[in-house]
Protein backbone atom coordinates (compact mmCIF):
# COMPACT_ATOMS: atom_id res chain seq x y z
CA UNK A 1 0.00 0.00 0.00
CA UNK A 2 1.61 3.26 -0.75
CA UNK A 3 1.59 6.12 1.43
CA UNK A 4 0.29 9.59 1.46
CA UNK A 5 -1.30 8.95 -2.16
CA UNK A 6 -3.19 11.41 -4.45
CA UNK A 7 -4.29 9.72 -6.72
CA UNK A 8 -4.30 11.10 -10.00
CA UNK A 9 -4.01 10.23 -14.43
CA UNK A 10 -5.26 7.20 -16.15
CA UNK A 11 -6.50 4.54 -14.35
CA UNK A 12 -7.20 1.29 -16.27
CA UNK A 13 -10.50 -0.11 -15.18
CA UNK A 14 -9.46 -3.87 -15.52
CA UNK A 15 -11.30 -6.94 -17.52
CA UNK A 16 -11.74 -10.15 -15.77
CA UNK A 17 -10.56 -12.65 -18.34
CA UNK A 18 -12.71 -16.31 -17.79
CA UNK A 19 -11.10 -19.59 -19.24
CA UNK A 20 -13.55 -22.49 -21.19
CA UNK A 21 -15.52 -22.65 -18.08
CA UNK A 22 -16.03 -19.26 -16.75
CA UNK A 23 -13.73 -19.43 -14.03
CA UNK A 24 -10.93 -16.37 -13.47
CA UNK A 25 -8.30 -16.66 -15.86
CA UNK A 26 -5.42 -15.93 -12.98
CA UNK A 27 -2.56 -16.61 -15.26
CA UNK A 28 -4.17 -14.37 -17.95
CA UNK A 29 -5.02 -11.48 -15.22
CA UNK A 30 -2.01 -10.82 -14.29
CA UNK A 31 -1.07 -10.64 -17.89
CA UNK A 32 -3.61 -7.96 -18.19
CA UNK A 33 -2.41 -6.21 -15.36
CA UNK A 34 0.84 -6.18 -16.67
CA UNK A 35 -0.49 -4.97 -19.48
CA UNK A 36 -1.14 -1.29 -18.43
CA UNK A 37 1.21 -0.78 -15.85
CA UNK A 38 4.02 -1.38 -18.78
CA UNK A 39 2.38 0.99 -20.72
CA UNK A 40 2.67 3.61 -18.16
CA UNK A 41 -0.99 3.67 -16.42
CA UNK A 42 -0.92 5.30 -13.38
CA UNK A 43 -3.54 3.26 -11.34
CA UNK A 44 -5.17 -0.42 -11.86
CA UNK A 45 -8.98 -0.99 -11.01
CA UNK A 46 -9.87 -4.55 -10.07
CA UNK A 47 -13.46 -5.65 -9.74
CA UNK A 48 -15.69 -2.39 -11.40
CA UNK A 49 -17.89 -2.50 -14.07
CA UNK A 50 -15.42 -3.42 -16.66
CA UNK A 51 -14.66 -6.09 -14.72
CA UNK A 52 -17.61 -8.02 -15.07
CA UNK A 53 -18.11 -7.19 -10.95
CA UNK A 54 -21.91 -8.24 -11.34
CA UNK A 55 -21.22 -11.64 -12.39
CA UNK A 56 -19.01 -12.33 -9.59
CA UNK A 57 -19.60 -13.86 -5.95
CA UNK A 58 -18.11 -12.59 -3.04
CA UNK A 59 -15.41 -15.28 -2.54
CA UNK A 60 -14.43 -14.39 -6.09
CA UNK A 61 -14.10 -10.95 -5.87
CA UNK A 62 -12.03 -11.17 -2.85
CA UNK A 63 -9.74 -13.31 -4.88
CA UNK A 64 -9.41 -11.31 -7.66
CA UNK A 65 -8.69 -8.20 -5.81
CA UNK A 66 -5.75 -10.10 -3.35
CA UNK A 67 -4.35 -11.28 -6.60
CA UNK A 68 -4.52 -7.61 -8.72
CA UNK A 69 -2.71 -6.43 -5.24
CA UNK A 70 -0.16 -9.79 -5.11
CA UNK A 71 0.56 -9.06 -8.78
CA UNK A 72 1.04 -5.48 -8.75
CA UNK A 73 3.13 -5.69 -5.98
CA UNK A 74 3.33 -1.82 -5.19
CA UNK A 75 4.31 -0.65 -8.73
CA UNK A 76 0.76 1.31 -9.29
CA UNK A 77 -1.84 2.00 -6.76
CA UNK A 78 -4.78 -0.40 -6.79
CA UNK A 79 -8.36 0.66 -6.42
CA UNK A 80 -10.65 -2.03 -5.32
CA UNK A 81 -14.37 -1.84 -6.17
CA UNK A 82 -16.01 -2.62 -2.97
CA UNK A 83 -19.08 -1.71 -2.94
CA UNK A 84 -22.72 -4.17 -2.52
CA UNK A 85 -26.37 -4.60 -2.27
CA UNK A 86 -25.82 -4.06 1.14
CA UNK A 87 -23.74 -2.09 3.65
CA UNK A 88 -22.83 -5.32 5.74
CA UNK A 89 -21.42 -7.25 2.84
CA UNK A 90 -19.67 -3.66 1.30
CA UNK A 91 -18.06 -3.15 4.61
CA UNK A 92 -16.73 -7.12 4.26
CA UNK A 93 -15.45 -6.58 0.83
CA UNK A 94 -14.08 -3.14 1.86
CA UNK A 95 -12.28 -4.18 5.18
CA UNK A 96 -10.70 -7.78 3.24
CA UNK A 97 -9.04 -5.16 0.83
CA UNK A 98 -7.67 -2.58 3.24
CA UNK A 99 -6.30 -5.53 5.00
CA UNK A 100 -4.94 -7.27 1.65
CA UNK A 101 -3.19 -3.96 0.59
CA UNK A 102 -5.34 -1.73 -1.58
CA UNK A 103 -4.58 1.72 -1.77
CA UNK A 104 -8.23 3.05 -2.31
CA UNK A 105 -11.60 1.80 -2.26
CA UNK A 106 -13.89 2.49 -4.77
CA UNK A 107 -17.25 2.14 -3.51
CA UNK A 108 -21.05 1.93 -6.00
CA UNK A 109 -23.60 2.44 -4.52
CA UNK A 110 -26.32 -0.24 -4.21
CA UNK A 111 -28.13 -1.60 -6.84
CA UNK A 112 -31.17 -3.69 -8.55
CA UNK A 113 -33.28 -1.45 -5.51
CA UNK A 114 -32.79 1.92 -5.91
CA UNK A 115 -32.38 3.74 -2.80
CA UNK A 116 -33.55 7.50 -1.83
CA UNK A 117 -30.82 9.51 -1.52
CA UNK A 118 -30.82 9.72 2.15
CA UNK A 119 -30.73 5.89 2.12
CA UNK A 120 -27.52 6.00 -0.37
CA UNK A 121 -25.68 8.34 1.72
CA UNK A 122 -26.51 6.44 5.31
CA UNK A 123 -24.51 3.57 3.36
CA UNK A 124 -21.87 5.68 2.32
CA UNK A 125 -21.23 6.94 5.36
CA UNK A 126 -21.73 3.57 7.18
CA UNK A 127 -18.79 2.26 5.04
CA UNK A 128 -16.26 4.78 4.95
CA UNK A 129 -16.27 4.74 8.87
CA UNK A 130 -15.42 1.14 8.64
CA UNK A 131 -12.01 1.38 7.06
CA UNK A 132 -9.48 4.13 7.10
CA UNK A 133 -7.97 3.88 3.56
CA UNK A 134 -9.14 6.57 0.59
CA UNK A 135 -12.90 6.32 -0.89
CA UNK A 136 -13.81 6.76 -4.03
CA UNK A 137 -17.35 7.31 -4.66
CA UNK A 138 -18.59 5.49 -8.15
CA UNK A 139 -21.84 7.36 -9.50
CA UNK A 140 -22.93 5.20 -12.30
CA UNK A 141 -26.60 6.24 -11.93
CA UNK A 142 -27.60 3.72 -15.01
CA UNK A 143 -26.96 0.92 -12.92
CA UNK A 144 -27.97 2.13 -9.19
CA UNK A 145 -31.09 4.22 -10.53
CA UNK A 146 -29.77 7.26 -8.22
CA UNK A 147 -27.70 10.12 -9.27
CA UNK A 148 -25.02 11.51 -6.54
CA UNK A 149 -25.35 15.15 -7.30
CA UNK A 150 -22.57 17.39 -7.14
CA UNK A 151 -24.23 18.91 -3.53
CA UNK A 152 -24.43 15.46 -2.23
CA UNK A 153 -20.47 14.92 -3.13
CA UNK A 154 -19.52 17.95 -1.52
CA UNK A 155 -21.37 17.66 1.69
CA UNK A 156 -20.27 13.81 1.82
CA UNK A 157 -16.14 14.94 1.07
CA UNK A 158 -16.61 17.57 3.46
CA UNK A 159 -18.38 15.43 6.37
CA UNK A 160 -16.15 12.52 5.79
CA UNK A 161 -12.36 12.52 6.05
CA UNK A 162 -11.58 9.57 3.88
CA UNK A 163 -14.32 10.27 0.74
CA UNK A 164 -11.11 11.92 -1.41
CA UNK A 165 -12.40 11.12 -5.22
CA UNK A 166 -15.43 10.41 -7.44
CA UNK A 167 -15.40 8.27 -10.52
CA UNK A 168 -18.26 10.00 -12.39
CA UNK A 169 -19.77 7.60 -14.95
CA UNK A 170 -23.35 9.36 -15.34
CA UNK A 171 -22.55 10.87 -18.95
CA UNK A 172 -23.75 14.04 -18.28
CA UNK A 173 -20.90 16.29 -19.00
CA UNK A 174 -22.45 19.61 -17.51
CA UNK A 175 -22.26 17.47 -14.36
CA UNK A 176 -19.08 16.57 -14.85
CA UNK A 177 -18.05 19.80 -14.92
CA UNK A 178 -19.37 21.06 -12.07
CA UNK A 179 -17.56 18.65 -10.21
CA UNK A 180 -14.42 19.25 -11.84
CA UNK A 181 -14.41 23.06 -11.57
CA UNK A 182 -16.95 23.69 -8.47
CA UNK A 183 -15.45 21.13 -5.85
CA UNK A 184 -12.12 20.44 -6.90
CA UNK A 185 -11.27 21.74 -3.48
CA UNK A 186 -12.75 18.97 -1.69
CA UNK A 187 -12.74 15.84 -3.96
CA UNK A 188 -10.94 14.66 -7.20
CA UNK A 189 -12.86 13.92 -9.68
CA UNK A 190 -12.07 10.94 -12.26
CA UNK A 191 -14.41 10.47 -14.86
CA UNK A 192 -15.40 7.34 -16.18
CA UNK A 193 -16.75 7.13 -19.58
CA UNK A 194 -14.23 7.09 -22.60
CA UNK A 195 -15.11 9.24 -25.33
CA UNK A 196 -15.01 11.84 -22.62
CA UNK A 197 -11.36 11.28 -21.97
CA UNK A 198 -9.74 14.25 -23.57
CA UNK A 199 -12.67 16.50 -22.61
CA UNK A 200 -12.12 15.81 -18.59
CA UNK A 201 -8.44 16.10 -19.05
CA UNK A 202 -8.03 19.56 -20.79
CA UNK A 203 -11.03 20.54 -18.26
CA UNK A 204 -9.17 20.10 -15.31
CA UNK A 205 -9.64 16.20 -14.09
CA UNK A 206 -7.83 14.68 -11.44
CA UNK A 207 -7.94 11.71 -14.20
CA UNK A 208 -10.11 9.32 -16.04
CA UNK A 209 -10.94 5.32 -15.22
CA UNK A 210 -11.09 3.72 -18.68
CA UNK A 211 -12.19 0.22 -19.44
CA UNK A 212 -10.19 0.81 -23.20
CA UNK A 213 -7.12 1.47 -21.53
CA UNK A 214 -7.40 -2.71 -21.24
CA UNK A 215 -6.72 -2.11 -24.85
CA UNK A 216 -5.29 0.56 -26.25
CA UNK A 217 -3.09 1.42 -23.27
CA UNK A 218 -0.29 2.99 -24.36
CA UNK A 219 -2.53 5.49 -26.68
CA UNK A 220 -4.66 7.34 -23.72
CA UNK A 221 -1.49 7.13 -21.89
CA UNK A 222 -0.07 9.54 -24.47
CA UNK A 223 -3.10 11.75 -24.84
CA UNK A 224 -2.92 12.42 -21.02
CA UNK A 225 1.27 12.91 -20.55
CA UNK A 226 0.90 15.88 -23.75
CA UNK A 227 -1.94 17.21 -21.62
CA UNK A 228 -0.05 17.11 -18.53
CA UNK A 229 3.24 18.72 -20.87
CA UNK A 230 0.83 21.45 -21.75
CA UNK A 231 0.76 20.21 -25.48
CA UNK A 232 -3.08 20.87 -26.10
CA UNK A 233 -2.57 21.23 -30.11
CA UNK A 234 0.01 17.55 -29.72
CA UNK A 235 -2.72 15.63 -27.72
CA UNK A 236 -5.73 16.99 -29.89
CA UNK A 237 -4.03 15.21 -32.72
CA UNK A 238 -2.99 11.81 -30.81
CA UNK A 239 -6.93 12.04 -29.61
CA UNK A 240 -8.01 11.96 -33.10
CA UNK A 241 -6.29 8.93 -33.73
CA UNK A 242 -7.59 7.41 -31.18
CA UNK A 243 -11.13 8.46 -30.62
CA UNK A 244 -12.81 5.84 -33.64
CA UNK A 245 -11.47 3.11 -31.16
CA UNK A 246 -12.78 4.35 -28.52
CA UNK A 247 -16.21 5.12 -30.18
CA UNK A 248 -16.31 1.93 -32.03
CA UNK A 249 -15.88 0.28 -28.55
CA UNK A 250 -18.24 2.18 -26.52
CA UNK A 251 -20.92 1.87 -29.47
CA UNK A 252 -21.23 -0.83 -28.60
CA UNK A 253 -21.92 -3.60 -25.34
CA UNK A 254 -18.69 -2.42 -23.47
CA UNK A 255 -17.49 -5.29 -21.53
CA UNK A 256 -17.87 -6.95 -24.66
CA UNK A 257 -15.95 -4.81 -26.89
CA UNK A 258 -12.72 -4.65 -24.24
CA UNK A 259 -12.79 -8.77 -24.57
CA UNK A 260 -12.94 -8.35 -28.19
CA UNK A 261 -9.99 -5.55 -28.46
CA UNK A 262 -8.07 -7.43 -26.66
CA UNK A 263 -8.42 -10.25 -28.70
CA UNK A 264 -7.30 -8.23 -31.71
CA UNK A 265 -4.60 -6.97 -30.18
CA UNK A 266 -3.26 -10.58 -29.44
CA UNK A 267 -4.28 -10.87 -25.77
CA UNK A 268 -7.30 -13.30 -25.88
CA UNK A 269 -9.12 -12.65 -22.36
CA UNK A 270 -11.77 -15.50 -22.71
CA UNK A 271 -15.98 -14.45 -23.58
CA UNK A 272 -18.02 -12.68 -21.14
CA UNK A 273 -19.47 -14.45 -18.57
CA UNK A 274 -22.70 -15.55 -19.55
CA UNK A 275 -25.64 -14.54 -19.94
CA UNK A 276 -23.94 -11.47 -21.52
CA UNK A 277 -22.77 -12.59 -25.17
CA UNK A 278 -19.63 -11.96 -27.31
CA UNK A 279 -20.15 -9.20 -29.77
CA UNK A 280 -21.45 -10.49 -33.58
CA UNK A 281 -18.97 -10.43 -36.26
CA UNK A 282 -19.76 -6.97 -37.72
CA UNK A 283 -19.36 -5.20 -34.53
CA UNK A 284 -15.59 -6.95 -33.89
CA UNK A 285 -14.95 -6.15 -37.64
CA UNK A 286 -15.85 -2.21 -36.94
CA UNK A 287 -13.31 -2.46 -33.71
CA UNK A 288 -11.00 -3.94 -35.74
CA UNK A 289 -10.65 -1.73 -38.77
CA UNK A 290 -10.57 1.29 -36.18
CA UNK A 291 -7.66 -0.44 -34.07
CA UNK A 292 -5.83 -1.33 -38.04
CA UNK A 293 -6.64 2.39 -38.62
CA UNK A 294 -5.28 3.79 -35.45
CA UNK A 295 -2.04 1.38 -35.54
CA UNK A 296 -1.12 2.85 -39.26
CA UNK A 297 -1.22 6.33 -37.39
CA UNK A 298 0.81 5.68 -35.04
CA UNK A 299 3.78 3.48 -36.74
Amino acid sequence: MTTQLKLSGVLTALTTPFDADENIDIATLKTVVDRSIKAGVDGVVAAGSTGEVGALSSDERLRLVDTVIEHTDGRVPVIAQTGATTTAEAIRLSRAAEQSGADVLMLITPYYEPLSTDETVAYITDVAAAVELPIMLYNIPAVTGVNLDPATVRTLAEEVDNIRYIKDSSANWEQALQLIHHHHDVIGTFIGWDSYIYSALVEGAAGVMAGAANVVPEQIVAVHRAIADGDLHGALAQWKNLYPVIDAMISVPFISAVKAGLALQGEPVGAPRRPTAELPATQVERIAQALKTLAGQTT
